[in-house]
Order: structure tokens, then C-alpha cells, then sequence
């Protein structure tokens, strides 16, 4: 029987100074070990916590046991919405956006905490448009029909998680968030 440990590894990396960071060149190397070692992600995340929803979780993460949550609100201009995930790792979140007037092409945006892990919607909206980013299975559409976006689908981090929803200036939209909490397989919680 073959028993695969995956340790996940996180690393800081310091600037020297405020300059515009351009390229990073990552060389995983091992030395000095036996055995065999598998890289599956490298990722680079803005901030100083490590957070990111992974695309392929199937064998790491299981449904925590409690039903999916949903929320849901109304923002006008913008709006950080806080949600509450008492799953033990991070999981998808799926976002419906119901402008209630129209909107101009690219303002509509979500993002995580500050402002990192940003997506914009492409289309320009009209009263009564669903828009939904979904990150349970990698889609981006308007009306139930495919639409690009420029981003990132987003996640809900464990316990609490900050979402910015923006709309353009001095209108309104419903939104409707949705999750189902995970925990990592194999870890009691």
C-alpha cells in the first residue's frame, strides 16, 4: 500500500525595496533525501497569509458534515461583505451579482480581503442581468451563457473571510454568495 503525505510548504517573499516586482523565476531543488517527491502547486499570492482556493482538491478535501451556506445582500457603489466559514481549510464560492440598474462594461468587480484576488466582469449589465462567477465549477456567466471576466474565480478562506463587491458609483446590486464548507481529509476536527 502506498501512502502519499503532502505537506504544504509557504514561504515569504521580501522585497528590497518598493519597486514594481516584474518576473519571479521559482526552482524547486531537492538534495541530501530519498524517496520520491511531487510537486502539485506553486502558487504566488499577494499578502502575508497563506489562503488561496486551490482548482483540484477532490482527494485532499472532504464536505465538512454541515449543510452549504448562503447569503446573500445588497450593495450600492461597494461593499465588504464578511463571511463566516467554520469549515476547517478554505473552500469555492460561488457569486451571483443582480444588478437592480444598468452598469457600464467592467464595473462590476469582486475581490478577497483588501482588495487582492480581484475578478471584473467584462459585459456591460442591464436591470435584472445575473451574473455568476462560479468557482465550484470554473464558470463565468451572464444569464446562464458563458462571458469573460478578468480575475479570479474567489474562495471563502476558513473562519473569517472578506469579500470587496463593487458596482459602478451610485447604483445597486443584489448578491447571492454560496459555499459548502470543507475540511482537509484525514484531519479530525
Amino acid at each position: 500500500m502506498v501512502i502519499n503525505n503532502f505537506i504544504r510548504f509557504a514561504e515569504v517573499i521580501k522585497l528590497k525595496s518598493e519597486r514594481r516586482v516584474v518576473s519571479v523565476t521559482v526552482k524547486p531543488t531537492v538534495s541530501d533525501c530519498t524517496g520520491s517527491v511531487y510537486f502539485a502547486d506553486i502558487q504566488l499570492q499577494d499578502g502575508d497569509k497563506l489562503t488561496g482556493y486551490a482548482q483540484r482538491t477532490e482527494t485532499m478535501l472532504v464536505n465538512s458534515g454541515n449543510a452549504p451556506r448562503y447569503q446573500n445582500g445588497v450593495v450600492r457603489g461597494g461593499e465588504t461583505v464578511v463571511l463566516f466559514n467554520t469549515g476547517g481549510t478554505d473552500a469555492g464560492l460561488d457569486l451571483y451579482i443582480y444588478p437592480k440598474q444598468s452598469m457600464a462594461a467592467g464595473s462590476i468587480e469582486v475581490g478577497q480581503g483588501m482588495g487582492s484576488h480581484k475578478c471584473r466582469f467584462a459585459a456591460a449589465a442591464s436591470a435584472g442581468d445575473e451574473f455568476a462567477l462560479k468557482a465550484t465549477t470554473r464558470e463565468c456567466l451572464r444569464n446562464g451563457s458563458p462571458t469573460a471576466k478578468k480575475g479570479f474565480f474567489q474562495y471563502t478562506a476558513a473562519y473569517d473571510s472578506k469579500h470587496q463587491i463593487k458596482v459602478e458609483d451610485k447604483k445597486s446590486a443584489r448578491v447571492y454568495l454560496e459555499y459548502t464548507e470543507m475540511n482537509e481529509s484525514g484531519v479530525k476536527q
